[in-house]
């Protein structure tokens, strides 16, 4: 049985298989975890993923973790060129991730709190989408062993918290209403 994992701190310092970016369609990595991961992994980061662009909405690539502890970076592109999002484009871009995890063998993977920061989607709702597509993507994604939904402050874990207290298939009321303590 595949371990879902809540971690409140740096993506960056991770030792996973694979780290997913929140992208935009350029794969430029200026802001939010995008800029966190250039700045530790290093440029070749961005180098690498610019070279693959630009990518559709809900799409992802993948890179090479340059100086970071994952084997991999998957470029998850979950926002549009304006830096918005919907909870249709973060629910693809979570089943691109884990498409493109399986199509490396990963068994562990790391994402971050897409769309919650300079996206400035809800953070509920961003968690309710990441938790249940990640459920349902692990029945076809037998190697992955770990996930951890790595996020910054405690709006975002507590939302991560909920969503997965929710059992698998739930029905929850939605509320939508402005972003907290987001990741990107």
């Amino acid at each position: 049985m595949t371990r879902l994992e809540l971690w409140n701190g740096d993506i960056c310092v991770l030792e996973v298989d694979a780290i997913v970016n929140p992208a935009n369609p350029t794969l430029w990595m200026s802001t939010g975890v995008g800029g966190a991961l250039k700045r530790a992994g290093g440029d070749a980061i961005e180098l690498a993923a610019v070279r693959q662009g630009p990518v559709g909405l809900g799409d992802a690539v993948v890179t090479e973790p340059g100086n970071l502890a994952a084997r991999a970076v998957i470029h998850a592109v979950s926002l549009d060129r304006d830096r918005r999002t919907s909870g249709p484009v973060l629910e693809a871009a979570v089943r691109s991730a884990m498409a493109r995890a399986r199509e490396i063998g990963a068994t562990s993977i790391a994402f971050p709190a897409l769309g919650t920061g300079v996206g400035g989607f809800p953070l509920d709702e961003a968690a309710r989408i990441a938790v249940d597509v990640v459920r349902d993507e692990l029945g076809r994604s037998e190697a992955i062993e770990h996930v951890v939904f790595a996020l910054r402050g405690p709006a975002a874990y507590r939302a991560f918290e909920r969503a997965l207290a929710t059992p698998p298939g739930a029905v929850t009321t939605r509320r939508s209403g402005p972003a907290a303590g987001g990741e990107g």
